[in-house]
C-alpha cells in the first residue's frame, strides 16, 4: 500500500468549513480536527499495540514489532505506516532494518483534545445539575 493512499485512509474530511470557525471555540474545533489523524489511527487494536511496545521498549525494527503483536510482517508493516502518516512514528534505517520510533507530541496534543472535552461536558453536567436542582 502506497504511503499516499495511507495518508487518504487516515485524513478527516471535516464536515464544516475551516474557514467559517471562529469564536472562542475556534481553537479548539481547530485542534480536534488537527487529532482526528491521531484518534483514527488508533482505532485499531493492532495499532494500539505497537504503540504500546514502542512506549515500553523504545524504539524497534519492523521484525521486533511483528513478534510483539503476532501478526504478519506484511500486516505489521501497513500498520506502522498508517502510524507513520498519522504522524505517531517515524522510522529510519540502521543497516538493513527500518527502526520505528513513537513520536509522543501527537499522543499529548490527542491527550489535550480529550481534557478539553471531558471539562466541556463537565460544564455541561454542572448546567444541567444547576437547572434542575432550583
Amino acid at each position: 500500500m502506497s504511503t499516499d493512499r495511507i495518508e487518504k485512509q487516515v485524513v478527516l474530511r471535516a464536515p464544516m468549513d475551516r474557514a467559517k470557525v471562529s469564536g472562542a471555540g475556534a481553537a479548539g474545533v481547530t485542534a480536534t480536527i488537527a487529532a482526528a489523524p491521531v484518534f483514527g489511527a488508533l482505532g485499531d487494536a493492532n495499532r494500539l499495540r505497537i504503540v504500546a511496545r514502542l512506549c515500553d521498549g523504545g524504539p524497534s525494527s519492523t521484525s521486533q514489532v511483528t513478534q510483539a503483536v503476532s501478526v504478519t510482517r506484511q500486516a505489521a508493516t501497513k500498520h506502522l505506516e498508517l502510524l507513520q502518516a498519522a504522524g505517531l512514528v517515524s522510522s529510519s534505517r540502521r543497516g538493513r532494518e527500518r527502526i520505528w520510533t513513537l513520536q509522543t507530541r501527537p499522543l499529548a496534543q490527542a491527550s489535550d483534545v480529550l481534557d478539553q472535552l471531558s471539562r466541556r461536558w463537565d460544564a455541561t453536567i454542572d448546567r444541567w445539575r444547576a437547572y434542575v436542582e432550583d
